[in-house]
């Protein structure tokens, strides 16, 4: 069971265990970040690629990221800092090598593993030539063949599930909070069961579990063990990737109706080690900052329980290892020495505290007046909007949320009352605000204070203006909230009661604006209102309405 008021959690991927007790010192603790996924413990074969983690030799805890007492420590003062460990393991196979040693000196061969396994403790399940699944329909294939010819263990028998559970109980004694179980797919449900009903204590269990259409093991067979990761041909972070770059987000609004697994047996994410690689999630490299905006969401949607991925530059090799030697190395809000960093990024580390704000609160307050905006609240205790266009949007939103000043957290922080960038004022649960192209803003009970735009006023524009499909109206003046006079970054007006547009956009009071409207064609080409410029005086309090008619 997961801690109730943070739950974010963060893989440090390929991190020693010195860097992130380090880091969970110096910023994962103070960020209010709940757990650390930290990589495989045990002994691995050699090499420098990454997946060579993952190819476990013994149980023996010295891997590239350190030995046993370095592990321990990292345990101790994460927990310090006010932050879990949860173990990725490998309880399904051991490594596809046919002999050689382990980092920590232990020889082996692929089916002999001395002190460990031998030949007998293993699947050989007949197919020719290597006893590799071939036929991913067949649930015997998929449970007894080999994966990609790692040394498949035989789970059902009793010398390998006491085996597996003490490798695991000596993590838990170590004061390792949760389990990974990778690869869960590949070993029956009541395999998995029996092993970690012998658990110590209750320790939070995510399983990796890779869906596939017309595949017989369902992700569902698994949630009675502990939460799930459905990932790969997955459906949420597959569903993320597809709207956020083409399909829409108004469509993620009910995520828990979609049949996919309970929301709170669900863990989730944006992307993952291997997902970063292979094409099959959004990434660093993704278009029109769609990674950092699905990752907004993914911290503001109730769904499911969210892992952020921290890794390093140089992934589009699928092999790469981790650089610097494995020791992560951060300095403000991002990365160095070959290292992203992600959980040190503002907008990140922002929504990290609005989910431990918003708790378990519903999701309220929908509203979507395109396919690519979204804003919600959590009900009177957060509110987020999130625009997937290339133009920003303006709007008055309506929240459940108490009057008052609230900081933006996906561009600052709050700070004795001050915000660090933008922040909002909320009257009568109401409060404008333009939300940059291709990103969002975030509102929370946590975060509030002055900063700047906190004295705003609102013009209301409505004109009037016919259109044929495909045109739509825009606003742009001689200030920067209206483009500056750059139609690029024109703000859009919405046919709320067609031929009638209308757009809420806030201002410094009293501020002198020029400004016209203009109509984009369906081609691109600009046709912009004749001369003169109009004028408008902005408020010195509250809302004014401009009322015209294209000309």
């Amino acid at each position: 069971m997961l801690s109730r008021n943070k739950t974010v959690i963060v893989q440090m991927f390929e991190w020693t265990w010195d860097s992130i007790a380090a880091e969970c010192t110096e910023f994962l603790g103070p960020a209010g970040y709940g757990y650390v996924q930290a990589s495989p413990a045990q002994e691995h074969v050699q090499g420098p690629e990454w997946w060579t983690d993952y190819q476990p030799v013994s149980y023996t805890l010295t891997s590239k990221r350190g030995n046993r007492d370095q592990y321990a420590n990292m345990i101790n003062t994460c927990h310090s800092a006010g932050v879990k460990i949860i173990a990725d393991t490998i309880m399904n196979h051991m490594s596809k090598v046919e002999s050689g040693s382990g980092v920590g000196g232990s020889s082996f061969t692929h089916y002999d593993y001395p002190g460990t396994y031998q030949s007998q403790d293993f699947h050989h399940c007949g197919l020719q030539p290597d006893d590799n699944i071939v036929d991913y329909s067949n649930r015997l294939e998929v449970q007894t063949c080999q994966l990609d010819g790692l040394a498949d263990l035989a789970t059902e028998t009793e010398y390998v599930r006491s085996r597996l559970a003490g490798y695991a109980n000596d993590l838990l004694s170590l004061g390792v909070d949760g389990l990974r179980l990778d690869a869960a797919k590949h070993i029956a449900a009541v395999d998995l069961a029996n092993i970690t009903s012998r658990l110590h204590g209750s320790p939070y269990l995510s399983q990796e579990v890779i869906y596939g259409a017309g595949e017989p093991i369902s992700p569902n067979e698994y949630v009675d063990i502990g939460a799930v990761q459905d990932i790969f041909r997955f459906r949420y972070t597959s569903t993320l990737q597809s709207a956020f770059l083409e399909g829409g987000i108004s469509s993620l609004k009910d995520l828990d109706s979609l049949g996919w697994i309970p929301g709170d047996r669900a863990n989730v994410f944006v992307a993952n080690h291997d997902t970063e690689r292979n094409g099959a999630s959004l990434n660093e490299n993704s278009p029109s900052n769609t990674y950092v905006t699905a990752t907004i969401f993914s911290l503001a949607h109730p769904y499911g329980t969210p892992t952020l991925l921290s890794s390093y530059s140089g992934f589009e090799d699928s092999d790469a290892g981790a650089p610097n030697g494995g020791t992560g190395t951060c300095a403000g809000t991002g990365g160095t020495n070959g290292w992203f960093c992600q959980h040190r990024w503002i907008a990140f580390s922002g929504m990290v505290g609005f989910r431990n704000a918003v708790g378990s609160a519903p999701l309220t307050d929908w509203v979507s007046p395109q396919p690519q905006l979204i804003a919600f609240g959590r009900g009177s205790l957060g509110f987020v909007a999130i625009n997937n266009i290339d133009s920003p949007w303006s709007a008055t939103f309506q929240t459940s949320l108490s009057d008052g000043p609230y900081c933006d957290v996906v561009s600052g922080s709050s700070f004795n009352g001050q915000c660090s960038a933008a922040s909002f004022n909320v009257t009568g649960g109401a409060f404008t605000a333009i939300v940059p192209a291709r990103s969002a803003v975030a509102i929370h009970a946590g975060s509030t204070g002055q900063g700047s735009g906190s004295n705003d006023v609102v013009v209301n524009f409505k004109v009037a203006a016919s259109t044929t499909y495909g045109e739509n109206i825009f606003i742009v003046g001689s200030v920067a909230r209206l483009g500056s006079w750059d139609p690029a970054a024109a703000l859009p007006l919405f046919p709320t009661s067609y031929p009638n547009w209308t757009i809420p956009v806030p201002f410094a009071p009293n501020a002198s604006i020029e400004y016209k409207f203009i109509r984009k064609e369906i081609d691109g080409s600009i046709i912009w209102e004749c001369d003169p410029n109009r004028k408008v005086k902005a408020p010195t309090s509250g809302s004014t309405n401009v009322i015209t008619t294209w000309r």
